[in-house]
């Protein structure tokens, strides 16, 4: 799959998933924007707060003025402080709002967001809430109430399941697919980066930890290029009628874990869509009746 003449910007490219997956679009033909906070970045900010995310929308509108076709929000932090809620939730979303301009600019644009299998697994409710209610200020504070409680540990995870859950609630809207641009979310799970392959060498124990709370059928861990390579088709154009999808690249964790439980019952439609799907469908009945 080729892309070139496109352009990308992934954040996170200091870090390994985004760093292949960088690398792997480059080897295909784009150019890529990298953002980060490493050395080797064309971007360096930082997603905490709001003037890091405003320097990073600035320069990639200054070295892409024409527009970009796709981004990648691959930037995370798994510290078990306040900044996995500022960086991983409200970062994300605020460079994807503030890049949606120049997403527009081109004729086929696409955003893929990195979430993290983790997010199969409960977290703390009021630090999700408050995400999904857009209010930081009340998620740092209940991030900071974990902390104290020694829940510190779920916050990853927890801005994991925001950021999914926003992206089913406002992928279809007419701000993202209604106007051409398709989000979607890649969530891996345990894949071999240097930090998880040298967790699970040095701590039998943590290998068996894991292999229970995320089951992979076909390996642990998996390959990182697996992933990269998930992301480089979801960026690009051949993906042209998918929206609003949580892609788990997980080794059949998703699987393992929850079966067919998301498929159990069918989609309830309201009293209102009730009401106008018969009426479409007695009209649509009487236009194919025989005219006399």
């Amino acid at each position: 799959m080729s892309h070139t003449g496109r352009t990308y910007v992934v954040t996170g490219a200091d870090g390994e998933i985004g760093g292949l997956t960088a690398r792997t679009l480059e080897d295909r033909g784009a150019r890529v924007i990298r953002c980060g906070l490493g050395p080797e970045v064309d971007v360096s900010a930082d997603l905490r707060d709001d003037p890091g995310r405003d320097l990073l929308v600035q320069e990639v509108a200054r070295l892409a003025p024409g527009g970009i076709d796709g981004l990648v929000l691959a930037a995370a932090t798994r510290a078990p402080t306040s900044a996995a809620v500022r960086v991983n939730h409200f970062g994300t979303l605020a460079v994807l709002a503030g890049l949606r301009t120049a997403l527009r600019k081109r004729e086929a644009p696409r955003v893929v967001i990195v979430s993290s299998a983790s997010s199969l697994s409960a977290g703390d409710p009021d630090v999700v809430g408050a995400c999904l209610r857009g209010d930081e200020e009340v998620a740092i504070a209940a991030a900071e109430r974990a902390i104290a409680r020694g829940r510190g540990a779920a916050l990853h995870r927890s801005s994991q399941i925001a950021l999914n859950r926003w992206v089913r609630q406002h992928a279809a809207a007419e701000d993202w697919a209604g106007t051409g641009v398709p989000v979607n979310v890649i969530a891996p799970g345990i894949v071999g980066t240097s930090a998880k392959r040298e967790e699970m060498l040095t701590d039998p124990d943590q290998l068996r930890l894991l292999s229970v709370a995320l089951p992979q059928p076909l390996g642990l861990p998996g390959p990182v290029q697996a992933v990269a390579d998930a992301i480089a088709w979801m960026i690009g154009p051949e993906n042209s009628f998918i929206a609003g999808q949580i892609v788990f690249v997980d080794g059949g964790a998703d699987a393992a874990l929850r079966s067919d439980a998301p498929y159990r019952e069918g989609v309830r439609y309201g009293p209102v869509a009730l009401a106008r799907m018969l009426g479409y469908s007695a009209r649509s009945k009487l236009r194919s009746l025989p005219r006399r």
